[in-house]
């Protein structure tokens, strides 16, 4: 009898010792996740703000306005006009990029929120939507960027933001990946 209770004692430690570690594990994963997803929000928000998506010497583009040196100081001016820089293009260029900063601000709300409302199985399912909807805006606002701006111009080179905007892409499709994948690990 004594013997069945210190094997039955010991299994129970055992059983503890393993679902603390899976608990940890889990933890460290969902801390992971959240940074990274927070990694890709503060990339979105740069490539989408900051001033250089196409730099030259004395020129610096982005989506919204071109940035020019002169006399030491740069200068705000309206984007350029033309055949050589369309217009409705651009706008889905603004479009897509304003829409991939908001897909994933939504989706670390509703990641935070997922984890204390829904059943095992269904976490993270709208969190990877959303990351999947911030991946696809991201890359079309930088594939339009590529196909139809400076593409006659010698002078210059893509800039931070647009790599940064690349790098954002990658970024939030790892994360839905992970968010997918984490709902069938939970299930």
């Amino acid at each position: 009898m004594f013997v069945l209770c210190q094997a039955e004692s010991e299994n129970t430690v055992r059983d503890r010792q393993t679902a603390i570690k899976h608990t940890a594990i889990m933890l460290i994963l969902l801390a992971a996740i959240f940074a990274l997803h927070i990694i890709a929000i503060i990339l979105l928000l740069v490539a989408t703000i900051d001033n250089a998506w196409w730099v030259t010497e004395t020129i610096s583009t982005d989506v919204w306005f071109r940035w020019v040196l002169v006399n030491g100081e740069w200068n705000a001016t309206d984007l350029p006009t033309g055949s050589h820089y369309p217009q409705d293009y651009l706008q889905a260029v603004q479009a897509t990029s304003v829409l991939a900063c908001i897909f994933s601000i939504l989706g670390i709300f509703v990641f935070a929120a997922q984890l204390f409302t829904l059943n095992k199985g269904q976490r993270f399912t709208i969190s990877g939507v959303f990351q999947i909807l911030a991946c696809l805006c991201i890359m079309i606002a930088a594939s339009i960027y590529t196909d139809r701006f400076h593409l006659d111009e010698s002078i210059g080179s893509y800039g931070h933001c647009y790599i940064l905007a690349w790098i954002a892409f990658a970024l939030t499709f790892i994360s839905a990946i992970t968010y997918f994948v984490l709902r069938k690990k939970t299930a």
